[in-house]
This record gives C-alpha cells, structure tokens and sequence, in this order.
C-alpha cells in the first residue's frame, strides 16, 4: 500500500521560510485532494490547506493564508507547503494526508491515509 513520506521540517526563527514536501512511497497518491494537517503539542491535529489533484485548485486555512502555499507535482507524485513569514505559533507536526473525497474538506476524517509527520519548530 502507498506511504506518505513528508520531510523538509526543522527548526527556524520567526519571519523565516520552511518548504514540506510529501512523496508517495510504495504506489501512487491515486488522490482526488491532497492536504496538510499540523498538530501542536496539547492541541487537536488541525487543518492547514488542501489542493485537488486534478485542477490544483487550493483551499486555505484563515491562520495560513496569505503565507502558506501548497502546490503539487502530479508527474512526481509529490504536493509542498511552502511557508512563509513564519510565526512561533506555526510550531507543530505537519502531516501530510489523502483524501478520496470532495465533500469533506478540513475535517481529519475526510482523510484515509497519513503521513508520520515531520516537524517544524518557529523559534522568536
């Protein structure tokens, strides 16, 4: 079965830029959206963007708009986020998700299969 494999996390000051990239490890995303997800230490894993396989169209978290950006390669199988302008509440485990449905977006069970995780560490 496909894994999902994020890497790109580390630590960085706030104002600074991370790039996450996910791949598909074993198989193909086979995807109809792609999205990703961040947890922070004591909190609920929390919606962060999403974007469809097919057309690249994108969907957006209000706390990451306007910093954020998810994009993919359909030829690599592979979907980024990059961020920018990072803040230290952006601190987490970012995750990388499947999602083989267009009716729940943000939700954690609109999502069957799940990266490890990677993560990013926003220093002030």
């Amino acid at each position: 079965q496909v894994q999902l494999v994020e890497s790109g996390g580390g630590l960085v000051q706030a104002g600074g830029s991370l790039r996450l990239s996910c791949v598909a490890s074993g198989g193909t995303f086979n995807a109809y959206a792609m999205a990703w997800f961040r947890q922070a230490p004591g909190k609920e894993r929390e919606f962060a963007a999403r974007i469809a396989w097919s057309d690249g169209s994108t969907l957006y978290a209000d706390s990451v708009k306007g910093r954020f950006t998810i994009s993919r390669d359909n030829a690599k199988d592979t979907v980024y986020l990059q961020m920018d302008s990072l803040k230290p509440e952006d601190t987490a485990v970012y995750y990388c998700a499947r999602s083989r449905t267009a009716v729940v977006l943000t939700a954690v069970r609109g999502y069957d299969r799940w990266g490890l995780g990677t993560q990013v560490t926003v220093s002030s």
